[in-house]
């Protein structure tokens, strides 16, 4: 398992973010690596969240690398930043893209989970 599908596990188990009890809409992650893209559909309805892999519209589009994504997930690479870079498009609304970086893990939750290492 990558630790991008992980991550959409996490957030599908998780059910419900209290930080997004304001916040409906959706969100799809186009995930490129080479001719191959992966896409998750997450659906947010007042914080419930729902992760499907879908190709189906959303109300905003992040198109990332595999590898960009994967560290992403790994808590190694900030969105905004990774935004900044051009490393991640983001078509329709950049608040709501911006608001799904706080899903994202930080290196420094990572370092502590992993026991500072």
């Amino acid at each position: 398992m990558t630790a991008t599908s992980a991550f959409f596990e996490r957030l599908t188990a998780a059910g419900q973010d209290p930080r997004f009890s304001n916040v409906s809409g959706s969100v799809r992650f186009d995930i490129g690596d080479g001719d191959r893209i992966e896409q998750w559909l997450l659906n947010i309805d007042h914080g419930r969240m729902r992760v499907t892999q879908s190709a189906d519209p959303a109300g905003t589009v992040i198109r990332v690398s595999a590898d960009v994504a994967e560290a992403m997930a790994r808590g190694e690479v900030n969105g905004l930043a990774a935004i900044t870079r051009g490393e991640i498009l983001v078509d329709g609304d950049l608040a709501m893209a911006l608001r799904i970086g706080r899903l994202f893990p930080r290196v420094s939750e990572q370092a502590d989970s992993d026991g500072g290492t």
